[in-house]
């Protein structure tokens, strides 16, 4: 292990006071620095490192004392409690959960109950890894401030962005790597209402390799089957497979596809109808910020409309407002009229997202991938203009799931974390340069040939000073092919040790499907059927919720 790697650490625990009584976790873990993968934004890493360029954009520095500072002011923000406990209730009405759920639902009543909250679409099967990864951060980060703050309560939300209508995105998920694509039989809209009795085609494709035949894989299917195919939509549906993986934590699944919960923001919803102040904010915001790449992308009016078969932008017009690709239109009358008889169909997009989160959950904390905490850093000043609390923004745990086999390859090729994450083309040359008992370079020689050619370039121009740019070109041509000639004398040493460079070339494979993150491209149901639950208790032990640190998890077995 390098210096950069955290010392490797076994994870043999019980999970918390609530989870005794289930499995132990047998894994190792160690953390490198973000920045040592190459795969985070520079505003990602400015912020993690505090730099002073972002210091104006966030209230709370993203670590325990930022965290800490969040608690103490939250209560200066009251949120309609009733109303959120009350909504939720109806929405668990149909689900039979665990005592930890309805404890910590009841418990949002009382002043001193805080969530710490992540928000993710409903993917289709939870899309991709991090969809697992974010929620497990949040149930860590809230267990732990129970036990730092014994006065008060934390309760992990994952936040359901039902209202999204990417289907291409959310329709879609991958299994040994083969991808999966929802057509929703030519439903529009948004994917939290889709029905998904067309599912079932996909889940019998699915199923017929899911696997290794064990009872981890069986008890999967049933949950996988009672969630799309006995539910009528995909926000029931995900709300359903959320709380089966994660329910015995306490995690409790909001849906915010309520009229009661817009009701809670309707002055803001109006105020960006008519004077398009939230767009003008974050605009000014992302101008300061343009030494970055922009995440949020503000414009007029950043609501959508929506019915059932329909999320589209409304836009200003002169005097009137439409809703495009439709034949609706209001006047400002009729406009208000409407977003006061029917706030629902007012669907905030990714600028009135986050504020809309904190409107209604009495939060201290948002835990988002790298692209969130970009986009947030973006809407400070928002929340200042409408007085509504802006929370501590934590980057996501990401982990590398590293197989027994992974390792012990690793190990053999005496690989660091940090190369584990280079180019392949990178980590095979500078294994061969270094290892190599061939001599590939051609300094020596090329320093021997300039001398030459410099002493028969001086000779030339004493006789002729034109002759002096042929001299040149000649030089140039001849250090050009001994660069030519290095690469090949490279190349050959490689094919020589093929079998060597095609370890590199699994070990990359297994741990970088198609070149990419684990996490951004594999479904949890790749280990979930392997490890059952034990997956999950694995990655809660092992996650450090303020590490600001990758994470590389080792299980033993």
């Amino acid at each position: 292990m390098n210096s950069y790697s955290d010392i490797d650490t076994t994870c043999m625990m019980s999970i918390n006071f609530v989870l005794k009584s289930y499995h132990s976790v047998d894994c190792k873990h160690r953390y490198i620095p973000y920045g040592s993968t190459g795969s985070f934004t520079t505003i990602v890493e400015d912020y993690l490192q505090g730099k002073d360029s972002l210091s104006g954009f966030y209230k709370y520095s993203p670590d325990a004392a930022g965290v800490k500072r969040a608690i103490a002011d939250r209560a200066q923000f009251p949120v309609n409690r009733k109303v959120l406990v009350d909504t939720l209730q109806k929405q668990y009405r149909s689900i039979e959960t665990d005592k930890a759920v309805t404890d910590n639902i009841a418990s949002l009543a009382n002043d001193n109950t805080f969530t710490v909250c992540t928000a993710h679409q409903p993917n289709l099967l939870t899309g991709y890894l991090y969809f697992i990864y974010k929620i497990v951060h949040a149930i860590k980060l809230a267990d732990e401030l129970n036990e730092q703050h014994p006065d008060k309560h934390f309760v992990p939300v994952y936040y359901m962005g039902s209202e999204d209508n990417d289907l291409e995105e959310l329709g879609t998920f991958r299994y040994s790597g083969k991808k999966y694509t929802w057509d929703a039989a030519g439903q529009k809209g948004a994917f939290g209402r889709m029905d998904t009795k067309t599912l079932k085609s996909i889940l019998d494709e699915l199923f017929r390799v899911l696997g290794p035949p064990n009872n981890e894989t069986e008890q999967l299917k049933e949950v996988l089957t009672t969630a799309y195919l006995k539910h009528n939509n995909i926000s029931d549906a995900t709300q359903y497979l959320a709380d089966k993986l994660f329910g015995r934590y306490g995690l409790v699944v909001l849906n915010p596809d309520e009229a009661a919960f817009k009701n809670e923001i309707l002055n803001i919803l109006e105020d960006d109808l008519l004077t398009q102040t939230p767009g003008k904010l974050v605009a000014n915001q992302a101008a300061k910020l343009s030494e970055y790449k922009t995440q949020a992308y503000p414009r007029d009016i950043n609501l959508f409309y929506l019915q059932d078969q329909l999320r589209e932008r409304i836009e200003k017009d002169d005097d009137v407002w439409k809703v495009l690709n439709t034949d609706i239109v209001w006047s400002k009358e009729e406009l208000l009229n409407e977003l006061k008889q029917h706030p629902e169909r007012f669907s905030p997009n990714v600028i009135l997202r986050g504020i809309f989160q904190e409107t209604i959950l009495p939060n201290i904390a948002f835990i988002g991938g790298g692209a969130e905490v970009a986009y947030w850093l973006q809407l400070k000043n928002i929340f200042e203009h409408y007085n509504v609390f802006y929370p501590a923004v934590l980057l996501r745990q990401s982990i590398l799931w590293e197989e027994p086999g992974a390792k012990e390859l690793q190990e053999k090729l005496g690989l660091t974390d940090e190369e584990l994450f280079l180019p392949i083309d990178k980590l095979i040359t500078d294994h061969i340069t270094s290892t190599t008992t061939a001599t590939l370079s051609t300094e020596d020689e090329a320093e021997r040939i300039e001398q030459v050619l410099t002493e028969l370039k001086q000779k030339a121009t004493s006789l002729d000073k034109t002759l002096e740019a042929s001299a040149e070109a000649a030089l140039a041509k001849m250090k050009y092919q001994l660069v030519v000639l290095e690469k090949k004398m490279l190349r050959a040493e490689k094919r020589n040790r093929a079998t060597e460079t095609e370890r590199f070339h699994k070990l990359k494979n297994m741990l970088f499907p198609n070149g990419n993150l684990q996490e951004r491209y594999e479904n949890f149901m790749e280990y979930y059927t392997l490890y059952g639950s034990e997956f999950i208790d694995c990655l809660y032990a092992c996650t450090d919720p303020l590490k600001n640190k990758f994470l590389i998890i080792s299980p033993n077995n």
